[in-house]
């Protein structure tokens, strides 16, 4: 009799069946308790729905400088959520954000038909294939048609390709022609080496992959493929099936190649055929009746006890409006008691959801609160008298110093980055188009040869956003506010270490300097450099190569910080320099624009410096006076207008004049401010208030009865822009969120009160910040990182493949996907659009709060 013998692997492969049997059962029990969607119709916004889900068919297009946004192509909102994206022929398995993207060159919507057909090209390959999406029983098929096979260097790469959000499959299931897996929480399928020969080129040749020389790339291998695919059959709100009838369906982890990547279902286009090639079935999964949970929106940071109290309430349009709401407040036995009960009542409709409102403005007692509507309850708030005396210190105290460009940043035990960027910098090619919209004329605009080093450039600056670039303009902005913030309200906290001259920074450890002086001057020694050693501001200083700029974490490793040396070879260095060409670009191109808005900068930093640091004080006043001369002159006859800024030269120098007047008091300056402003109120009243009103103390009564009127005008201008929504602010329509427009658009309101109280009162202060704080749509959160009960979980900065934030960061809000659905992921970081803090964002709100506060000192 043999005995039986049973190894360790014999185990593992009993149990492994035994798993997959077990996922398999629960699966296809899960599935057979699922609808799958009622029947998809062609609204009258030219997108399909059905309760509980919409398809949108290129209702919003592939960017022309971004590339792929992953907002474009055939989408899915399901459930509220969208999950789906990118539903188009693609070239690679799963797309990087700078691979090519077809253009759209027609969108047909056929309501006799209930179907859209969408016409794509590659000019680049000369190929066009046609997409025509058409509801079938509870789904969708896609076909896709050609007239002409696909090009011979395409075959086998072309394909029809939809991409799935990770967050939403993570640690799920997928089902392929019966097979179990799970999608994993992080990237470990294969890949494979090619030579860069076959490589399908990406923008303008860059490359976003650092070979070291070897001429290879990396390819994604399939997770699975089938002609039968279910993701998700756990989970009834995400289920979404997908049949083909002719060719395989593949599944890939876009993750391997990028941080941002999504899972990728993908089929090849047959090769020497025509007409339609591809036919799949779609079918999402809906739940019978599904309505959204109301989205309760609230100030997360709360409210002072006299100021109005409006919460938005955000509904599906099959919800129907609770007539009521509560508001309970903590006692002082530990329980929430109802203190307030109050009618809600409808707004109306605002794009895809309806509104209501409920003001509690009566309640005035301090506390701790929460609001009850039907069976919701939000997360506590507060209602106190100096609510909005910290809310900036974050954004002060951690997250300006992070973005601290050549300078060692620490924190308690944790080191943000080390000195980056002390190979700073060399002169930018000739007519030379790079990413992010940076170009390069025909000349350099200075004394220096492309790729040059130009000297003297590592010294302050900030990092412009969540990459590691320095963009003057976005600087110049940010000393403005600086400097408004300090002749406006003297903050004058201390809690930054910061060293010039060892470049070095510690957050939370003072030294009996001001942060915002320290955080000025910072910004100025980079302008004062630029002018100084470059001879005037640039448009931006940027790495060269896009396997550098998609850097995340450190930025002292996005360079090698050593000087380029072309005797070198690449990689190959003697301890002082590099052969290495990683050094970043200035893009050199003058304009007038950023000659008086450096002017303007540099002239209001004077005022600010001085007693700080009086040598730089007054080496920002003769440079501003410089620039100011050389703008004008430069102006007559059109010699610095060779960059992007120049259609908004317009009004930037009655911008310089306005700060030199201040600084200087010469009545020259003073003149030609006057003979400026009233004109541009005339021609762009928005963009032109704010110069207005700061002149105002430095003016006669004349002049500030003649502002008064366009004050009123102002008003009635933002009063009807306003009335289209339920907040009450500025909701900007586009891919970039809004929150700096509703930010900058309460500092012009704080200024109107401040002078007019009989125009505007506070509560057109208050209304910016309680948007940003969560009273907006979508959620109910923060926009502010680390400000408010709850706020954003993750942020597009230089840390969010971690999937987290930089404490005191603005994000940009709610981007809009058109034609009706604003989003802000907090589960998906890298949507820059909507979670990517920038610098000038973060000075306006620190001025805001500031100035909220103020008011509320000011009973």
């Amino acid at each position: 009799m043999r005995k039986l013998k049973i190894t360790l692997l014999d185990v593992f492969n009993l149990n492994r069946t035994f798993l997959n049997k077990t996922i398999l059962f629960f699966c296809f029990f899960s599935l057979s308790n699922i609808s799958f969607s009622q029947n998809l119709v062609l609204n009258e916004k030219e997108y399909f729905e059905t309760q509980g889900l919409n398809v949108l068919v290129f209702s919003n297009e592939y960017n022309g400088m971004f590339f792929d946004e992953k907002t474009a192509g055939v989408e899915f909102i399901h459930h509220g959520v969208r999950t789906v994206t990118g539903g188009a022929v693609r070239l690679h398995n799963t797309p990087e954000q700078w691979d090519l993207i077809p253009k759209m060159l027609s969108r047909k919507v056929d309501k006799a038909n209930n179907s859209i057909e969408v016409i794509l090209r590659y000019e680049d390959f000369d190929f066009d294939s046609k997409m025509i999406v058409t509801p079938k029983g509870k789904g969708f098929v896609i076909n896709v048609v050609l007239d002409k096979p696909v090009p011979k260097e395409l075959e086998g790469r072309a394909g029809f390709n939809m991409e799935f959000l990770p967050t939403s499959y993570v640690e799920g299931n997928y089902i392929v022609d019966g097979r179990v897996g799970t999608f994993p929480r992080y990237p470990a399928s294969n890949t494979e080496i090619k030579p860069s020969s076959q490589k399908i080129p990406q923008f303008a040749g860059h490359n976003t992959f650092d070979d070291r020389g070897k001429n290879e790339y990396i390819v994604t291998l399939p997770i699975e493929s089938g002609r039968n695919l279910i993701f998700a059959p756990e989970n009834p709100e995400r289920t979404v099936k997908i049949q083909s009838e002719d060719q395989e369906v593949m599944l890939f982890d876009g993750r391997n190649l990028a941080q941002n990547g999504w899972f990728v279902a993908r089929s090849i286009l047959p090769s020497n055929k025509t007409g339609k090639v591809l036919t799949w079935y779609v079918e999402p999964n809906v739940i019978p009746n599904w309505k959204r949970e109301p989205v309760i929106g609230f100030s997360q940071v709360g409210y002072m006890p006299t100021q109005n109290k409006v919460a938005v309430i955000e509904l599906d349009l099959n919800d129907k409006v609770v007539t009521t709401a509560s508001i309970f407040k903590l006692s002082e036995d530990g329980k929430f008691v109802e203190k307030f009960k109050g009618d809600v009542k409808v707004w109306g409709n605002y794009l895809r959801y309806n509104y209501a409102q409920f003001d509690f403005s009566a309640v005035k007692e301090k506390g701790l609160y929460y609001i009850q509507y039907g069976n919701q309850k939000t997360n506590t708030f507060q209602i106190e008298d100096h609510i909005y005396d910290n809310v900036w210190h974050p954004t002060m105290d951690v997250w300006f110093p992070v973005q601290m460009d050549h300078m060692e940043v620490n924190e308690a035990y944790r080191v943000w980055h080390g000195k980056p960027f002390l190979d700073d910098c060399l002169q930018a090619p000739l007519n030379h188009e790079h990413f992010d919209g940076y170009k390069q004329g025909p000349t350099t605009d200075t004394k220096y040869k492309p790729l040059e080093r130009i000297p003297g450039m590592s010294v302050g600056g900030w990092f412009d956003a969540g990459d590691f670039d320095i963009q003057t303009f976005s600087h110049v902005s940010v000393i403005n506010s600086f400097v408004e913030s300090w002749e406006e309200f003297k903050v004058n906290r201390d809690e930054t270490y910061i060293d010039q001259k060892t470049q070095y920074v510690d957050i939370h450890r003072p030294d009996g300097q001001p942060d915002i002086l320290q955080q000025i001057e910072h910004g100025v020694l980079n302008l004062v450099a630029q002018v100084e050693n470059i001879g005037h501001p640039v448009r931006g200083i940027v790495v060269p190569n896009l396997h550098q700029y998609h850097h995340l974490g450190d930025a002292s490793t996005e360079t090698d910080n050593l000087p380029y040396n072309s005797s070198l070879k690449p990689y190959e260095s003697d301890g002082l320099s590099s052969g290495t060409l990683d050094d970043r670009w200035a893009f050199t191109n003058r304009s007038s624009f950023l000659d008086y808005r450096t002017a303007g900068a540099l002239a209001a930093a004077s005022r600010a410096l001085k007693g700080y640091n009086d040598e730089l004080s007054a080496k920002c006043l003769v440079l501003a006076k410089n620039l100011f001369n050389e703008a004008n002159e430069g102006a007559k006859d059109k010699k610095l207008d060779n960059s992007p800024f120049s259609d908004y030269s317009r009004g930037s120098d009655m911008v310089a004049m306005l700060q030199l007047y201040l600084t200087t008091k010469e009545d020259q300056y003073k003149t030609g401010f006057l003979n400026k402003i009233w004109n541009s109120l005339d021609e762009n009243l928005k963009g032109n208030m704010n110069s207005a009103l700061l002149a105002i103390p430095y003016m006669d009564d004349s002049y500030k009865a003649k502002v008064h009127d366009y004050a009123l005008k102002y008003k009635a201008n933002i009063d009807k822009e306003t009335s289209d929504n339920p907040y009450a602010v500025p909701v900007l329509k586009r891919s970039w969120g809004g929150s700096s427009q509703v930010i900058t658009g309460a500092i012009v309101n704080y200024y109107i009160h401040k002078f007019y109280p009989d125009v505007l009162d506070k509560e057109y202060v208050y209304r910016g910040l309680n948007f940003i704080f969560g009273c907006h749509p979508y959620s109910n959160l923060s926009f502010v990182n680390a400000v408010g009960n709850r706020s954003k979980k993750v942020a597009y900065g230089n840390n969010r493949a971690d999937f987290t934030t930089i404490a005191g960061g603005v994000v940009p809000g709610l981007s809009f996907l058109k034609p009706d659905f604003f989003e802000n992921k907090d589960d998906w970081p890298f949507f820059w659009g909507q979670n990517e803090c920038i610098i000038d964002g973060g000075a306006w709100y620190v001025f805001l709060a500031n100035a909220a506060n103020e008011l509320a000192e000011k009973k």
